[in-house]
This record gives C-alpha cells, structure tokens and sequence, in this order.
C-alpha cells in the first residue's frame, strides 16, 4: 500500500496534464498537422527508395508504417523539454518545487510523461490512417499491437533520459547546447529518420547498444512487421536505468543547491 499510494499520487499531475494538452485544441491541431506533413515527406522518399527492392529487409509497406510510429514516439514529447527543464532550474522554480513532499524530478517526469502520452494517442492514431491510405495494412498485425506498449515505453524513458541530461544545468546553468546534441542523437542513433539497418555495420552496432534505440527504432521496428518481443523487454531494462539516472542527477543537483545556497 506505502508504495501504491505515492503512484497514485503521481498518476494526478499526469493525468491533469494530458487533460490541459486535450483542452488546448489549437496547439494540438497544430501538432497533428505538423506531424502529418513530415510523416507524408519522409515515408513517400522511404517509399521511393523502396519500390523496386527492399531497403535493409524493409519493403515499401514496412517504411512507412516505420516512419509512422518513430515520428509519432518523438513529436509526442516536447521539443524543446531538455532546454525548458534547464531554464527553470537556472532560475530557481526547482529549487522551490523541492519544497514538496514528492519527489521533484517524479512529478515533472510524470506530468510530461502524462502530456506526451496524450499527444501521442493523436499523432499515432492519425498516423495509422495515413499509413493505411498511402501504403495499406500494416506487415504484422502482432507486431504492430506490441508496438503500443513499445510507445509508452519509448515515451516514457525519452523523458526520463531528458531530465537526466537537463539535471546539468544544476552546474553549468544553460543546457541548450545539450538539446541540440540530444536531438541529433535521437534524430539517427534512435532510429527516428531511418531504420538502424540502414546505418554502416559498426554504427548499426554501437546504436543498438545505446538508449536511443529504446525511444524511437523499437516501436518503429515492431510496427513495421518484426515480431520482436526481446524489444519491449530492452525498451523496460533502459526505462529503469534512465529513471534512476534522472533521480540521481536530480538528487547530486539538490545537494549542490543545499551547499551553495542557489
């Protein structure tokens, strides 16, 4: 029970903010439309790559539906978060929000957690009509019904990974750069414009063995048709690394606010 109840208590900020996001209907719109033009380029080029032979065991079909899902595991969260995260330490809201019987870094990762996961109903859910229109059924219906919970993995350790790598602002109080360096990690490591496979063997290597993989190439590659439930269990392995990460850097980052008073 001691531990049920401080989950509980986490799943209100998270739910609040997936019901301010749905409220927010304009910036939604804007999201789903924005997500739809890029998902449209990128899959209709994968589609032209693809039309006489596969391209690294991936056929027209699978693409697209790929190129779906790691776009929607992405969009869902928000771009600029490390950056955001880093501006409210550098100014002190954190510093207060420590003053709350929760966990600072729990409840920030379960509102944002919560709020992706609302756009992410959206961006999927438009996503997958598009794909059936512009490409037809998806390879695997099995694969594509583990890539679900694969998304709420992706999400929620793309998060927890972000405040771990925004908690440096405790020290050098700026972590745009880290955003920009961030992005382009998930951008090809992760997977998110291009299927691994795609990658030299060595870099296709290295990337399976980073976290990035976990965010944006696992949902993708099981929606795409490869029924791979090793993945979730990767994906589950890296969601419990990155959440300690977060909690430890957060944790270093208050005692350091307790010794010099910021």
């Amino acid at each position: 029970m001691s531990r049920a109840r401080p989950a509980r208590r986490l799943g209100v900020p998270a739910a609040l903010s997936a019901q301010r996001l749905l409220a927010d209907r304009g910036g939604l719109a804007f999201s789903v439309l924005f997500y739809v033009v890029v998902v449209s380029a990128l899959s209709g080029l994968w589609r032209a790559a693809a039309g006489r032979a596969p391209v690294a065991g991936y056929s027209a079909v699978a693409l697209t539906w790929y190129i779906a899902t790691s776009e929607a595991a992405i969009c869902a969260i928000q771009i600029r978060l490390i950056e955001e995260i880093g501006d409210d330490i550098a100014a002190g809201t954190v510093a207060v929000e420590l003053l709350r019987p929760l966990s600072v870094v729990a409840v920030r990762i379960a509102m944002q957690t919560g709020r992706a996961l609302a756009r992410l109903a959206c961006l999927i859910g438009c996503g997958a009509v598009l794909a059936l229109l512009v490409a037809g059924s998806p390879p695997s219906g099995g694969a594509v019904l583990l890539a679900v919970p694969s998304l709420v993995l992706a999400v929620a350790a793309n998060v927890s990974l972000q405040h771990a790598v925004a908690a440096m602002a405790f020290w050098i109080r700026d972590a745009r750069s880290a955003w920009f360096i961030y992005q382009k990690f998930i951008f090809i490591l992760g997977g998110m414009l291009l299927p691994l496979e795609v990658l030299p063997s060595a870099l296709h290597t290295a990337a399976l063995r980073l976290p990035f993989m976990a965010m944006a190439y696992a949902p993708a590659r099981l929606a795409s048709g490869h029924f791979e439930p090793g993945l979730l269990l990767v994906q589950a392995v890296w969601l419990v690394v990155m959440l300690a990460a977060a909690t430890a850097a957060f944790a270093a980052g208050q005692r350091r606010l307790q010794v010099v008073g910021g």
